[in-house]
Order: C-alpha cells, then structure tokens, then sequence
C-alpha cells in the first residue's frame, strides 16, 4: 500500500495544504483508490523551509504548491500504483 501524507503544520496550512488535501480526496475517490492508498494528514514534518506544502510519498519528502498537486497525482503517484 502506498502511504501518502500531507503536512497540516502552520507554513504548510498557510501555503495551501487543505486545498491539496481536498484534491487528493477527491481523485483518490475518482480513481477507486481507497485500497491502494493510506492516505493521512500529518502535523508539521519539520520541512518548513521548503517551497510549498510538504508531501510524503513512501517516505519521499515533495512541496507542491497547490496549483500543481493534480498533476502530481496524476505523474507520479498513478504511475507508481501502475508499476
């Protein structure tokens, strides 16, 4: 199972996380992944730093601005579900 975590922290609320949260919802829902995707909010992964909101993608740490996280969803994480 894929494990997908979105930072809630104070930067990564601030910089959009739940408008990711809500669009990996929605295509997780979409695309019937509810069985290959253990998907979780997690409190501040200390990424801070980063360029955008911190996704975990098994143990891979991404910042996606929000704007971007369907096309991330679509180019990296449907094809590694595919593999």
């Amino acid at each position: 199972m894929l494990e997908l975590s979105v930072c809630i922290g104070s930067s990564c609320h601030l910089k959009g996380s739940y408008n990711i949260i809500q669009l990996f919802q929605q295509m997780i829902e979409e695309n019937a992944l509810h069985d290959k995707i253990d998907f979780k909010a997690n409190f501040c992964m200390r990424q801070c730093q980063g360029n955008g909101v911190t996704v975990s993608l098994d143990g891979t740490i991404y910042h996606l601005q929000p704007e971007m996280a369907g096309e991330f969803f679509k180019n990296t994480i449907i094809p590694i579900l595919n593999s």
